[in-house]
């Protein structure tokens, strides 16, 4: 067994790899330690658009880039009509609204990276 320190995204790891067998086994690697440091928490944005957060989160589905905004405050969607189009793995990911209603805030700006779970928007 070998022992390694590996740091993902500022967080650090202590890994324990087992050693495979002669015979050309795929090397196992055991589940990573606690990080040494808790990662800072990044301090609250306010929205970017003036009217106010809504009562509906819109919310991104998988973690990537704000690639467009394509609703703007105030504009009335519908069901299924897209909200943002997010860019993970140089794919297009819209973001589309859960109900009927109009956008009360656009929380994200082009370029932003963002969490699978973030905050993009929110409308009544």
């Amino acid at each position: 067994m070998k022992n390694y320190t590996i740091t993902v995204n500022g967080n650090v790891y202590d890994v324990t790899v087992e050693e495979g067998a002669s015979t050309g086994a795929p090397v196992a690697a055991k589940a990573p330690a606690a990080p040494k440091s808790a990662p800072k928490a990044a301090p609250a944005a306010a929205p970017r658009a003036a009217g106010g957060a809504g009562s509906v989160k819109i919310e991104a589905g998988a973690a990537g880039k704000v690639f467009k905004l394509e609703a703007s405050v105030g504009q009335a969607v519908k069901t299924g009509d897209t909200v943002v189009i997010l860019e993970a793995m140089k794919m297009e990911i819209p973001v589309v609204a859960p109900q009927d209603g109009t956008v009360a805030s656009i929380d994200v700006a082009v370029g932003d990276s963002v969490e699978a779970g973030a905050l993009l928007a929110t409308m009544n």
